[in-house]
């Protein structure tokens, strides 16, 4: 399980009225195995902050994230590279591919960076499910937008996470491949016991949601 505690992202400025803003503040929320956690919102409402708080990839202002009984930034710098490389898939909202990389050489970059053999089959299998194993040889400027995304979720179930982040998954994505992928997140909870995290502004994807949140000017609130 991971979860957090009252953890809040706190900014200082130099101008205005107050010399600080909260992106976040004060939330508490639990990723449980087996659940996808659905957290919509308006752009600029702390969803982004909050995910990259969870993903060991912003240190909280206040409050804490475990991993279990594991406190994430109680941890050296090194150690929780590592425990985020093993434990948790983030599927980014912006462009995260290396263009000098195949589609396939992409998927297996982050294994590869961990020390691992790397996975070909298995990576393929997941291009596969998301429809672009035929794309494997290409480059990232060949793809369409849709093709990236798919790619880049490819990338972040690659490496069978116990933690699946995944901000604006189904953004470039038509119709067909929206649900394919709201599909497959949900699998990869309800099947594999994965803890899955789904930010989106697409009201489509609430149906797919164990449970769902809002999030407002940094604040939480169930719906």
């Amino acid at each position: 399980m991971l979860r957090a505690e009252d953890i809040s992202m706190r900014y200082f400025r130099k101008t205005g009225q107050a010399n600080h803003f909260y992106a976040v503040k004060g939330v508490s929320l639990a990723l449980c195995p087996g659940e996808v956690t659905i957290l919509t919102g308006r752009s600029g409402s702390g969803k982004t902050t909050l995910l990259h708080m969870l993903a060991g990839l912003l240190t909280p202002t206040g409050g804490r994230v475990l991993l279990d009984d594991t406190d994430l930034y109680a941890l050296p710098d090194t150690e929780l590279s590592r425990l985020r490389g093993a434990k948790f898939g983030v599927i980014p909202q912006g462009r995260s591919a290396v263009d000098t990389l195949t589609v396939l050489e992409n998927v297996l970059l982050p294994g590869q960076l961990r020390g691992e053999r790397g996975d070909a089959e298995g990576a393929l299998r997941w291009l596969d499910a998301l429809g672009i194993a035929h794309l494997k040889d290409a480059r990232p400027a060949e793809l369409s937008g849709g093709e990236l995304r798919r790619m880049a979720i490819a990338r972040a179930l690659a490496g069978n996470p116990e933690v699946i982040l995944a901000d604006e998954p189904t953004g470039d994505l038509d119709d067909e491949n929206t649900e394919a992928v709201l599909t497959l997140l949900r699998r990869r909870a309800a099947e594999a016991g994965k803890a899955v995290l789904l930010v989106t502004h697409d009201s489509e994807a609430l149906p797919y949601g164990t449970r769902v949140y809002r999030m407002e000017c940094g604040a939480l609130s169930a719906l």
